[in-house]
């Protein structure tokens, strides 16, 4: 595998592509359920391809990531050659960009002493895709890069 099994939950909300992918397969209802009863480790594989299908996808397509942590945000502005971030740091406050009472006191601090925002830009490796999964795994979280922009515009 190259990436990971999707959840249960993700694979409810992806029910009818799954559907479609196994007909592609062909694979229908009946033998989809026998397949899982008599070789779950081949209905396993068959999921495994899936989702692997899926976040090729996905992570193909992915151009925002936004990461928080209690002092700390990272944005991320993907395209095919590279990624672009902001870093948003907090020093000594109370606050914790993981609450709505976090992000109200960085609107009203953001030009403050107390909050540090750096830029940097990397190039992607062999594998862009990897590298992208590698930031979702930490914590990173896909986006529709509204955040980057208005950051971005700010300075």
């Amino acid at each position: 595998m190259k990436y990971a099994r999707l959840t249960k939950q993700q694979l409810e909300e992806l029910h009818p592509e799954f559907v479609r992918f196994l007909a592609s397969q062909q694979i229908d209802k009946t033998e989809w359920d026998k397949l899982k009863e008599e070789k779950p480790e081949v209905a396993e594989q068959e999921i495994d391809v899936f989702s692997d299908m899926i976040w090729d996808s996905v992570l193909e397509k992915a151009e925002w990531l936004e990461h928080y942590s209690k002092n700390h945000i990272f944005l991320f502005k993907l395209d095919q050659e590279g990624m672009e971030s902001i870093v948003i740091h907090a020093h000594n406050t109370p606050a914790d960009f993981m609450t709505e009472s976090g992000l109200i006191w960085l609107n009203e601090n953001i030009f403050s002493d107390e909050v540090h925002l750096t830029r940097g830009k990397k190039a992607f490796g062999e594998d862009r895709k990897a590298e992208i999964f590698s930031l979702i795994e930490q914590g990173a979280i896909l986006s529709d890069g509204v955040l980057y922009g208005q950051i971005e515009d700010m300075f």
